[in-house]
């Protein structure tokens, strides 16, 4: 066995693998960009190496830094993490030519599944039931969309090279496909510096279902049964877990099977996933599921297979890298219980799920639960990467009770002023649709109205009022209507509210999301600050205790901060929201009105659809932005004509920064 790795990532990857290695003893060694020099995963490291700044391609996909790097420090082998160069077949051979072990898939196994129109074709040949769709060398846009006709919409176009739901498109009509494919083979070209296409049938209720297979130097190869990862958006994974629901023991040996034969084809090394789309229509049936891909590596859900199966898929990497065999055998392995993980974005739900970057100025995780993560708080989310920011595992008996113990988990996370996901996790959870079982990847879309809270609960309301309540019982800054009786003094008066033998009672008016909030809140004598809060002539309960705000018959609320601080913060099963002093102001929804389009962060601008004097539609592109290795296009606000288009194609841009006009044309 290697007595030191290299991980050649970052973040949560590099901190995974790292906990593996000091548990067996192995020194860590990490390598970091510009960007990340106060990184989590450059401190938990034994020795960091800086490689370059902070765009990827001058650091962490720069193979010759990456590999100076472990000469430098004398580092036996590398591990690549999932993502960046796990799947570079290349970088693969540059390691083991320098005399370092690589812990990762074999490179002709690598080249053979890395392109999905070459890896369709070697499936076919071993057996493995695939997709219909198009994967020939004629990559004209006229001769892929004529391949489209004749397969029929909807269809998927997906890049060749593709992974991580990155270059992939689906497209629902002839008349938009060029668009599509124009901006596919764009996000292709960047992510994966290929933007070559193929074309499959898209399929209709389908469940993506991945099975765990490794493999060793000997010939041996295991699968680690399957998980299911239809819970997406935009192709982008949200929660995936293990066992998948509804697979009876027929089409489980099936799929299974099926997965190690194509290991077999490609004599794979290490841990691989081979990941079949199903359809689901009438459930999961064996002659109903069929072959996508593979993917040469670790993947991101790996831990809820290492908790149904009680394995540490990492060190089984570093084992088979050593030329160790498989350390257990088909028959030793079996499923234990049910594990759910839940991706954690650094996005923002209620703004189109737009990239949040920025300081974790307050960032608690949960406690019970595994986590993964490759930050902490007063960290920072970069532009530069990928917005996922931690994993929760929850593993238990049975389904139920994961996905109670994961909206429980979900609902626990506190994040500010970097918006997150967890809220819309939790309700995702929660829904009648997903606790029985029916999800297919088209279920967030279908779904995402409900998913999304646009508007503070009413608990989130009365713990606003409450806590501004409170600050002015302790003589702070408190905002309050006029007196509401003759008794009543000043709000600004550390007396106020006070008459004589009674209760406090005042009228306070507070913000929180945007919203106005007013109510009459009456203070109690107890052991714990305790309020009568009446608002829309219902009243309530409160009691405020460290940290939390308990309503009596409603639920129970985390904050933080008070009017003394920078921010009062409401934190309420996922969801984050800022209690401010009210605000009057009749021009505030000037700025999206008047057909500026703003970039949402900073990024660099991909491509211009529109030009100055063009006619454009409500909802039709203008300018598309590429931040944290996604496109964002931004869309015309209402019908009219393009004014002005401030920036070209390559050009970075601002957060904020005004990307072009649109005007409003005089009616006639």
């Amino acid at each position: 066995m290697f007595t030191s790795v290299l991980v050649a990532n970052r973040g949560e990857i590099a901190c995974r693998v790292f906990r593996t290695a000091r548990r067996m003893g192995i020194r860590t060694i990490a390598v970091y960009s510009e960007a990340d020099a106060r990184a989590l995963h450059v401190r938990e490291a034994d020795e960091a190496v800086l490689i370059g700044p902070a765009p990827a391609r001058e650091s962490y996909l720069d193979a010759d830094k990456v590999l100076a790097a472990a000469r430098a420090t004398g580092a036996e082998a590398i591990h690549p993490g999932y993502g960046f160069m796990s799947e570079n077949a290349d970088f693969a051979e540059a390691v083991m030519a320098a005399g370092i072990v690589w812990i990762g898939a074999p490179p002709a196994a690598i080249r053979a599944m890395g392109l999905k129109d070459a890896a369709k074709k070697l499936m076919v040949e071993a057996g493995v039931p695939v997709t219909p769709g198009y994967m020939g060398a004629d990559q004209s846009p006229e001769r892929l969309k004529a391949e489209a006709d004749a397969i029929g919409y909807p269809v998927l176009i997906k890049a060749v090279a593709g992974g991580g739901g990155k270059g992939m498109r689906r497209v629902d009509a002839g008349e938009a496909f060029l668009d599509a494919l124009g901006s596919c083979r764009r996000e292709a070209a960047s992510s994966f510096g290929d933007d070559r296409v193929l074309i499959e049938k898209y399929i209709l209720s389908p469940r993506h279902i991945e099975v765990q297979v490794f493999g060793d130097a000997h010939g041996e190869v295991v699968h680690l049964f399957e998980r299911d990862c239809s819970l997406q958006r935009r192709h982008q994974k949200v929660i995936e877990e293990a066992p998948a629901p509804g697979m009876d023991d027929a089409t489980r040996a099936a799929v299974t099977a099926a997965a190690v034969k194509a290991a077999k084809a490609v004599n794979y090394v290490g841990a691989g996933t081979i990941e079949f789309i199903a359809d689901g229509t009438e459930g999961l049936r064996a002659d109903r599921i069929w072959f996508m891909e593979m993917n040469t590596r670790l993947q991101v859900e790996h831990p809820v297979t290492e908790a149904i199966t009680g394995v540490d898929l990492v060190e089984w990497q570093f084992r088979a890298a050593a030329g160790e065999p498989v350390p257990l055998r088909q028959d030793e392995l079996s499923i234990n219980g049910w594990a759910m993980e839940a991706r954690l974005y650094a996005e923002d739900p209620a703004n189109g799920f737009l990239p949040s970057i920025g300081k974790l100025d307050h960032f608690v995780l949960p406690d019970g639960v595994r986590i993964d993560t490759g930050v902490e708080q007063g960290g920072e989310v970069s532009q530069f990467y990928d917005p996922m920011i931690a994993k929760l595992i929850v593993h238990a008996e049975t389904r139920e009770a994961a996905a109670e113990g994961l909206a429980e988990a979900c609902g626990a996370v506190e994040v500010w002023p970097v918006r997150t996901n967890a809220g819309f996790l939790v309700r995702c959870l929660e829904h009648p649709r997903f606790v029985v079982g029916d999800v297919d990847t088209g279920f967030i879309g279908a779904e995402e109205g409900g998913l999304v809270a646009t508007h503070p609960s009413g608990l989130v309301r009365i713990a606003a009022l409450t806590l501004t309540a409170e600050d002015q019982h302790l003589g702070s800054r408190p905002w309050a209507s006029d007196r509401e009786t003759p008794w009543e003094a000043d709000a600004n008066n550390p007396a106020s509210g006070f008459r004589l033998n009674a209760p406090r009672r005042a009228s306070y008016r507070a913000a929180v999301g945007g919203e106005h909030v007013s109510g009459i809140v009456l203070s109690r004598q107890s052991g714990d600050f305790s309020w009568d809060v009446q608002i829309e002539d219902q009243g309530f309960v409160s009691r405020s205790k460290p940290r939390r705000i308990e309503v009596e018959g409603v639920g129970t609320v985390g904050y933080r901060g008070s009017w003394r601080d920078t921010a009062c913060l409401v934190f309420d099963r996922g969801w984050a929201w800022q209690v401010t002093e009210p605000r009057f102001n009749s021009s505030m929804s000037a700025a999206a009105s008047d057909g500026s389009l703003r970039a949402p962060m900073p990024g660099k601008i991909v491509a211009t659809p529109a030009k100055a004097g063009d006619v454009v539609a409500k909802g039709q592109p203008v300018i598309v932005l590429e931040a944290m290795k996604m496109e964002h296009a931004l869309n015309a606000p209402f019908d009219g004509m393009v004014g002005e288009v401030a920036f070209a194609v390559g050009d970075q841009v601002a957060a904020d920064a005004v990307l072009a006009m649109v005007l409003k044309q005089e009616s006639a």
